[in-house]
């Protein structure tokens, strides 16, 4: 599967979420990371490469778009899949025109988690 051994960094304030998503991402052959907020996720960005950022988009201190944005000014390319509770159609088009490359929008099933990030790493 095209998913096997890509580094992913998952970024949640809350620790059962986190953990749900990294189990998730586990089981499809994936290499999860997880952080609790924005500036580990930049610190660890910075010491270490990762194929996929998937970030909250609520957090204190950091929320979602200003991670974003921090991470897009170091790195263009990484993919940024961000998860939120929010489904406002502003929100998402900022966060596309701040370059993420898709969301997710809390509650999802991990099969959604799992097309989105196919489409991300299409097999070759």
């Amino acid at each position: 599967m095209n998913l096997v051994g890509k580094k992913v960094l998952v970024v949640d304030d809350m620790s059962a979420i986190r953990q749900v998503i990294m189990a998730h991402l586990k089981s499809v052959g994936c290499e999860p990371l997880g952080v609790s907020n924005g500036r580990v996720a930049l610190d660890l960005l910075a010491r270490r490469p990762f194929d996929l950022v998937l970030s909250d988009w609520n957090m204190p201190g950091m929320d979602g778009t200003q991670l974003v944005t921090a991470i897009r000014a170091r790195n263009k390319t990484i993919p940024i899949v961000m998860v939120t509770a929010e489904g406002d159609p502003k929100l998402l088009e900022t966060l596309r025109e701040l370059g993420i490359s898709g969301y997710i929008i809390k509650p999802f099933k991990p099969q959604a988690l799992l097309k989105l990030l196919q489409k991300i790493f299409p097999k070759r």
